[in-house]
Order: structure tokens, then sequence, then C-alpha cells
């Protein structure tokens, strides 16, 4: 039985997702080597903070995410996403929002410059400070420098989501759909854990290839899958921690309804229609540049969709999104949020999405798309971005 309710009180939508869903096997063993990693570095300041960190279930995230990885980047990978919700959940997300929006461009800053120039002291002293400079020093000695450099990019474009978001929040603006799905790829880490699907795999794309626009666009489209289902499965834990009168979360089914003054049911709706549209061409796209791809660029583009299904099912059993912290002092075992699946999208449509920000997604197909007489979607999702501003566009003050 699920510990809470999802989205408030109403049932999560089925998924749709095609994919199959796959673990590393060699699982166990590596949490069991992230949580002395943990333990070892001293970043908790208490037993409850340690206990919701290993709840976040970021070693099996990272076990799907490249179930056919290698077991010491895989390790790797692991010990950097439990280091990063540890800096989620005390530094990124406390604080108002003017402050904590200011303290995030200056922690953006500081921890890209430790990055990118080891034990140069930008976050001080202390354990977290040493933890970073420990992980550094580990990726570094483990990936080659391509691998490590698009890293550290995957690092600073997650910051710069991270500050812009906060950036909105401290100005009360609730952005468009179409200036808050790019952030939000930004902001959910996409391109980060794209970085460590090679890392794992032990693999180097060429550049020519990764920074085609395809496989760019593709790179994207998973991001964009994976913040949108985030945004679902998380929608209780954020709403429900909200104090009464503040400002709504910036997520895609808030900036639904805030710029289209609809119900909470339909912005869930349009948001789902959002997302299957965007997985219709995610797998129309990867089957095409699989077409005749080299070893490296077939194990990327495999491991982006094991991203996308391996998300869906980790957060289904992550105290993090099952049983929130906010509804509970600590995590509670064998909480589930009840996902659900479905044979088909929502919205069937192989036309663009109407975001002038991503349409140029669809623009890398070759073959020529079906007449929308063949796809016809609903009225309403064929208007659900009318209020999207276009690309650089400020959006409007949040209400309050």
């Amino acid at each position: 039985m699920p510990a809470s309710a999802p989205l408030t009180g109403r049932r999560l939508p089925p998924f749709y997702c095609p994919i199959e869903c796959l673990v590393h096997p060699r699982a166990d063993r590596i949490e069991r080597r992230a949580i002395a990693w943990l333990d070892a570095s001293g970043i908790f300041a208490n037993d409850v903070d340690r206990a919701w960190n290993i709840a976040s279930h970021a070693t099996e995230f990272s076990c799907r995410v490249a179930p056919h990885g290698e077991e010491e980047p895989l390790f790797l990978f692991a010990i950097w996403n439990h280091w990063m919700f540890a800096l989620d959940d005390v530094r990124l997300d406390t604080g108002s929002p003017a402050a904590r929006h200011l303290d995030i461009v200056d922690l953006g800053f500081r921890m890209t410059r430790c990055v990118e120039a080891p034990r140069s002291g930008m976050l001080g002293t202390g354990p977290v400070a040493a933890a970073l400079d420990d992980l550094v020093a580990r990726t570094r000695a483990l990936t080659t420098p391509v691998q490590f450099q698009r890293l550290a990019e995957g690092v600073r474009d997650f910051l710069l989501g991270v500050a812009w978001q906060n950036g909105n929040s401290a100005r009360g603006i609730m952005p468009t759909l179409a200036d808050y799905l790019p952030g939000r790829i930004s902001d959910v880490g996409g391109r980060f854990d794209a970085a460590f699907i090679e890392i794992a795999n032990d693999i180097e794309v060429p550049a020519e290839q990764l920074c085609s626009d395809a496989v760019r666009a593709l790179t994207e489209a998973t991001g964009l899958i994976v913040a949108c289902d985030n945004d679902l499965l998380s929608y209780a834990k954020e709403e429900s921690g909200r104090a009464s009168g503040q400002q709504p979360a910036q997520n895609v089914v808030n900036v639904l309804m805030h710029h289209n003054r609809c119900t909470l049911d339909q912005a869930v709706a349009d948001a789902q229609a959002v997302r299957d549209r965007t997985m219709t061409l995610f797998l129309t796209l990867r089957d095409q540049l699989l077409d005749g791809a080299g070893p490296a660029l077939r194990r990327y583009l495999e491991g982006l969709g094991h991203f996308i299904a391996g998300n869906i099912r980790w957060s289904d059993t992550a105290p993090r999104y099952a049983s929130p912290r906010n509804r509970h002092e600590l995590p509670v075992p064998g909480a589930r949020l009840g996902v659900t699946w479905r044979d088909g999208p929502t919205d069937p449509s192989t036309e663009p999405l109407p975001l002038p920000t991503l349409a140029w997604w669809w623009d890398q197909l070759r073959v020529p798309r079906q007449s929308p007489r063949h796809h016809r979607t609903s009225d309403r999702h064929q208007d659900l971005t009318s209020s999207a501003a276009p690309a650089g566009g400020s959006g409007s003050a949040a209400a309050g």
C-alpha cells in the first residue's frame, strides 16, 4: 500500500514507456560500498539526514541508468548521486527564495571551480567540500580527459538550471512552458546523467556524433521526458511541504495550471500529452540513429532509454518520493507510489510540440512525419501551449 497519496490525493496517471527496465546485477554490493563511503565522508549532521540520504536509493537509480556498466564507474556514479542529493536537501532546498538564490549562485560558481581545479578550496574545508574533492579525484583517475570534460559540463549545466529556477522563485515568476521545459532539462541533471552513461559503460562517443544535432536533440528529449516524469512523481512531495500562501513550486503541472488557468486534473493530462508526444519522437529518432551506429554510439543510445525507464521504476519505490520527508519523520520501508503503465501514448501525434524552444528536435527526423489527419489529437492537446511565450520570454508573475 502506498505510504503517501501521489498528486496530493489523486492517483498517478499510467506511464507510457515501451522500454525494458533493468538493474545492474551487482547493485546491492555497489550500494554497500556507497554507504560505507558516505559514512566515512562525515557529510551528515545526524542519523536522520543519513537515513533519508540512503533512502534516496541513489545507487539503485545509478544501476538502472547503466545496467550493463562496469562496477567501479557505477560505484563512482552512485556516490556522486548520493552527494548531490545531500547537497540538494541541505543547501538547495532551504531558506527564503531570495537568500537561497544568492547562495546557490555563489555555490554553483564555487562548486564548478572545484570540479575544474582540484583542491582549489573554493568550497572551504568542511566534510562536504572534502567529499567533493574526493569525488573529483576519483573521477579524474577513472575517466579520459574527454569523458571528464563532458561530466564537468554536465555539472555546470545542472547548477545553471538550479540557479535559474531559484531566480524565478526569488522574483515571483512562474515561467511559461516554452521557457520552463528547457530550464528543467538542466535542473533535472539530464546532461550530468548522460555523461555518466558514457563513463559507466566505458565508452567515449566520437565528438562529431555526440555533438550532432540529432544526438543532441535525442539527449535533450530524454531530459524532458525524465523531467516531466519527475514532476509528476514528486508532485506530492513538493506541494505538501509548502506553507499556506507560499508560491507554488515550479513544475510542469503548476506551469500549465498557472498559464492555462485550468484544473489540476487537466494540467496533469496536458503534461502527460507533452511527455508522451516527446516519447514518440524519442523512439523514432533513436531507431533512426541506431541504424548504422557504431558500438559506442549504440551503447549511449541504449543508455538513454535505460535512463527513462529506470527513472520511473526507481521513483516508484524510493522513499524520497514514496514516503516523502515532509510527511514522515523517517523513511517508510516498503513504501510505493503505485506506478502503473499504459500501452500507448495519450497523445500519439508525430507533429512537433508548438514550442519554439523545442520544436527543432523534430527537424532531425529523416522520414517525413505522417499527416496530422492520421494522428489527430484533441483540441485541448493542440492548445495546451497556447500561453507559451517565444524563446527568451520572461513569463509572468506567479499568483500568490
